[in-house]
């Protein structure tokens, strides 16, 4: 009974995910594509709604940064998905 379970639910995730106009893999593997290992490890994703991106930084040196390059960054990001419109960034626990 759990295999049918598991597979209800795989299939249920992969629904959600096209409607969402994800990849299966979500935002964190599009950014895992699009930012370097450097810049990856400042980050982590908050949330994701309505195609906004919600990101936490871990200092306001990196918050600024990544503001700087955000057009840029939501370029390379669209090139992976036409789901994400929008980036907010916000100072927060990054682990």
């Amino acid at each position: 009974m759990e295999r049918i379970q598991d597979t209800v639910l795989n299939v249920i995730q992969g629904l959600e995910a096209k409607r969402q106009g994800l990849p299966n893999d979500g935002p964190e593997t599009i950014l895992k594509k699009v930012l370097t290992k450097k810049e990856l490890g400042h980050i982590k994703v908050n949330y994701f709604k309505k195609g906004t991106l919600g990101v936490n930084v871990d200092s306001s040196a990196w918050s600024y940064q990544f503001n700087l390059h955000k057009e840029g960054l939501l370029s390379r990001i669209k090139t992976y998905t036409s789901a994400i419109k929008d980036i907010k960034f916000r100072i927060g626990d990054v682990k």
